[in-house]
């Protein structure tokens, strides 16, 4: 109420200066009505407030100039300044009816997506194992089939059946994404993230698996989530290329303070410009042509991205192909010029001893040098 007790000992005093100074009336007139403004504008009384101080400052102002309003038929500036307040009132009123009815939307819509979290979380969760029993009878069932069509359209079954569990587990994640529990962040070193990445999946697709720009650096980040992540990117990059074509994995770590970039290229078919807005919404799919997805990958990617702080950025072009850019908070190089390149067929490092457990772990056998590590990494194409 300090504000309060201020402005009325302040109006008090300009009320005096009135009568002590007749001749410059208007002056301390004006003062009144500019700081019941002031107040006002920090206050934000409700209707019947504001109406009673109203009431009291054109009440005292109309007063103090009555007696040299009698002697001179000069119109006074006092009901139209009062006016003006009230038409502040009322736009400040419509603000506050405003704000409050913003208010109850946002609340109703946290509660929505609340509500939708929950339903996906508990929806996904109660599928997982109808889904995982009814997909174990059928591999049992698709063992004592022999006819030509019925393996087919156990296969079909089969099938089905798993890309129902990859909806209902990245679903789960995705509404899991928003929960304070969903990471449990650790040191992760990205190179020897992505060397392992690399080698699990270079078996399951005929492509040129290739290492681009590995940065060795480390920074705080949720392994399991992280993976789920790059696996997404790289079953994207496998379902939208073919036989031969290049995919790329890269770590990027510029100066410090400036994000990780973990790179995900291939040399596919590309991205038509009217899907590029949507691509990382969810059930979006821009497949022609190929097996089709969950169409829940990349919206689990952005997820993830979000999740760590981070964001997930798409650049390409029909019939060039597409490049993923998954970054993450500022890392900790390890080394000043300990990244390596590689390009399309070969690799070059700092040919430094090879010191980190989980590089070695990572690294085909025989390789004693980073550099040595990159190039049988790619030469094995």
């Amino acid at each position: 109420m300090w504000l309060d007790a201020g402005w009325a000992i302040f109006s008090a005093i300009n009320v005096a200066a009135i009568f002590v100074f007749p001749i410059w009336a208007t002056i301390p007139i004006h003062v009144i009505w500019i700081c019941v403004t002031l107040v006002y504008g920090f206050r934000t009384w409700s209707p019947r407030p504001a109406l009673w101080v109203i009431g009291v400052v054109m009440a005292t102002t109309a007063t103090d100039v009555g007696v040299d309003l009698s002697r001179r038929a000069e119109p006074t500036e006092v009901p139209l300044m009062a006016a003006i307040f009230l038409a502040i009132v009322w736009h400040a009123r419509r603000k506050i009816a405003a704000e409050q009815k913003s208010n109850l939307v946002s609340e109703e819509n946290a509660r929505l997506l609340a509500t939708q979290r929950r339903f996906l979380q508990d929806a996904s969760h109660q599928l997982r194992t109808p889904i995982t029993i009814a997909l174990g009878h059928a591999e049992l069932l698709a063992r004592g089939l022999t006819g030509r069509q019925e393996g087919h359209d156990i296969q079909v079954v089969l099938g089905e059946l798993s890309r129902l569990r990859r909806i209902a587990e990245r679903l789960l994640v995705i509404a899991a994404a928003e929960d304070p529990e969903f990471l449990h962040p650790e040191p992760v070193s990205l190179d020897g993230f992505t060397m392992e990445i690399l080698r699990r999946w270079r078996p399951t697709a005929n492509r040129r698996w290739q290492l681009g720009r590995l940065d060795k650096v480390t920074t705080q980040a949720d392994k399991e989530r992280l993976g789920l992540a790059i696996d997404a990117l790289l079953e994207n990059a496998v379902r939208h290329t073919g036989d031969g074509d290049v995919i790329k994995l890269s770590v990027m770590a510029a100066e410090a303070g400036h994000p990780v970039r973990m790179v995900v290229s291939d040399a596919g078919q590309g991205i038509p410009d009217e899907q590029l807005r949507h691509i990382f919404d969810r059930f979006r799919s821009g497949d022609s042509g190929h097996p089709r997805g969950t169409g829940l990958g990349l919206a689990l990617v952005r997820a993830v991205a979000r999740a760590h702080g981070g964001e997930v950025l798409v650049r390409s072009r029909p019939g060039q192909g597409s490049e993923f850019e998954l970054r993450l908070a500022p890392g900790t190089p390890a080394l000043p010029g300990g990244a390596a390149g590689g390009a399309a067929g070969g690799a070059a490092g700092n040919g430094g001893k090879l010191a980190r457990t989980p590089w070695r772990e990572s690294c085909p056998e025989g390789a004693e040098t980073r550099a040595d590590a990159l190039r049988q990494v790619n030469a094995a194409e």
